[in-house]
């Protein structure tokens, strides 16, 4: 009898720990894919009370610790936001807690985005709360950020400013004397119209060395995207400038006045401020297009006529004239 009874239970206890063992790795709700959030710090119990109340696990929070605890890792679980797929078993997705990626959530600010783009970007992401501000033209470091679900645009926006403040600050103490700036600010200036005069990141320094030379000479700049800065804030005209704008005295004008503008005229990226902190050792004081998206440079006004020249020549071949 004695014997029968102890078969009995270890059968029964066989039996439940078949049931654990299905109920741990069986697949598990139907409803899904769901999201959870774990803060910094939280228990594994405080975890398995979202997921009960979410429906991502089978049974409740209390036989999912009691199965972690007994079938899992003992391992913590991290912070992070997590997407559990539909139909995942209550080991996977502990797993996932433990020794899974992340949802990275990304908004990328491209080199020479002035800053009222910076803000619609910020506005349109739907997972970030808060009111977007309007950061400081040039404030702002072109980089690619991580932001976590429910984060303020406030925030992610500080991490901008304090990327902008660290690499200028490293740049600055690397600095040359080859351009008259004398100041961050007129760096940045300088850096923002250089970011929009050249989409090939060869030309950086070249550019930027043609603008140092300018300054040092006092020669006005000249500088279209200075023209349009007022017009659009940064914007893209979609049009020719017209001659009323090349003559309005808006402070940020280049072809009114030598120096630099007001103030920068984008946000300018890590580059860019660096040709102007070290611009190429070069005599030219012009440029313009050469027909491939890059430019061709001069050291005197006759050598740039011609290149103008040949630029209408490709203009004209291309029916733009």
């Amino acid at each position: 009898m004695k014997r029968l009874l102890l078969a009995g239970a270890a059968g029964a206890l066989l039996a439940a720990l078949i049931a654990v063992w299905m109920l741990w790795w069986s697949p598990g709700p139907t409803p899904g894919p769901h999201t959870i959030i774990v803060e910094e710090g939280l228990s594994l119990a405080s975890v398995a009370a979202q997921l009960e109340s979410q429906g991502a696990i089978p049974g409740n929070a209390t036989t999912f610790r009691a199965m972690a605890r007994l079938l899992g890792s003992s391992d913590p679980v991290q912070a992070g936001e997590f997407e559990i797929p539909k139909g995942a078993s209550a080991a996977s997705v502990l797993d996932l807690l433990q020794h899974g990626r992340p949802v990275q959530r990304l908004i990328t600010i491209a080199e020479g985005t002035p800053s009222i783009v910076v803000q619609e970007k910020l506005g349109a992401v739907p997972h970030l709360s808060g009111p977007a501000p309007l950061p400081a033209e040039g404030s702002v470091l072109p980089d690619t950020y991580g932001y976590q679900r429910g984060e303020t645009r406030a925030a992610v926006l500080g991490r901008m400013h304090a990327a902008m403040t660290r690499t200028l600050d490293q740049l600055w103490a690397k600095r040359t004397n080859k351009c008259p700036v004398s100041s961050k600010e007129e760096t940045i200036i300088l850096a923002s119209i250089v970011e929009k005069e050249t989409g090939k990141p060869s030309e950086r320094r070249t550019v930027a060395g043609v603008y140092c030379n300018r300054l040092r000479i006092g020669m006005k700049l000249d500088a279209d995207p200075t023209v349009i800065y007022p017009v659009t804030k940064g914007k893209p005209l979609g049009r020719r400038i017209l001659r009323s704008e090349l003559m309005a005295d808006t402070g940020y004008n280049t072809y009114r006045k030598p120096g630099l503008p007001a103030g920068p005229i984008a946000n300018p990226g890590r580059e860019s401020i660096a040709a102007v902190l070290d611009p190429a050792d070069t005599k030219a004081i012009y440029f313009v297009a050469d027909g491939t998206g890059g430019h061709v440079f001069a050291d005197t006004f006759e050598q740039h006529q011609a290149n103008v020249r040949r630029w209408y020549a490709i203009r004209r071949q291309r029916g733009e004239m």
